[in-house]
């Protein structure tokens, strides 16, 4: 823009001013078209950078619960072992228990203890003279009914379950429920 009063100290002519002016209008003009293009762009981008924001976040939710669960697996599986471990020690208790070695002194409290612990690990003992008879909890080594319906005789070996998986199936005979009013189940040829 030229000044008032230029170099030869006349008014800047109308034509001049209508030129600036019109460059004004001009670049407004183009501005305007390139705005709507720059908005555009600009828009596809928060998009764009949303969506990847939203598969990240999902990702990484993903991955804490995948890690979640491998945790409590682990967990899992190494209470299965060491309780795996500790089931001839238990076989042992309770053939003691059944021969009276038990019934008082630090063998029994000692026994006390270690199956409060495993029971509060959720380990239940199954398999009891008398139980009904169940192929998914039970290996029978001798049949000895004549019937259909068939309960447990003799237990050679407990079975256990920790939480709701069975982890040992119990040894057991299988007979005849006793007559009603009679005794326990007898165990024929054991």
């Amino acid at each position: 823009m030229t000044q008032p009063g230029g170099a030869d100290g006349t008014e800047p002519t109308v034509d001049a001013v209508t030129d600036e002016s019109l460059t004004d209008e001009t670049a407004t003009a183009v501005g305007a078209e390139e705005a709507p293009a720059a908005e555009a762009a600009e828009n596809s981008q928060v998009v764009e950078l949303t969506e990847a924001l939203q598969r990240e976040r999902a990702q990484f939710v993903n991955f804490r619960r995948r890690s979640a669960e491998e945790f409590a697996q682990a967990a899992a599986s190494g209470r299965q072992k060491l309780v795996d471990k500790l089931l001839p020690i238990l076989d042992d208790l309770d053939r003691a228990r059944e021969h009276g070695d038990l019934v008082d002194g630090p063998l029994k409290a000692f026994a006390d203890k270690l199956g409060d612990v495993l029971t509060g690990e959720q380990l239940v003992k199954f398999g009891e003279s008398g139980d009904t008879f169940d192929p998914e909890l039970h290996e029978a080594i001798q049949n000895d009914a004549t019937g259909a319906e068939l309960v447990l005789g003799q237990v050679y070996r407990s079975g256990y379950r920790l939480g709701d998986k069975v982890i040992r199936h119990a040894m057991v005979t299988v007979t005849d429920p006793a007559p009603e009013g009679g005794d326990a189940p007898t165990a024929g040829g054991a």
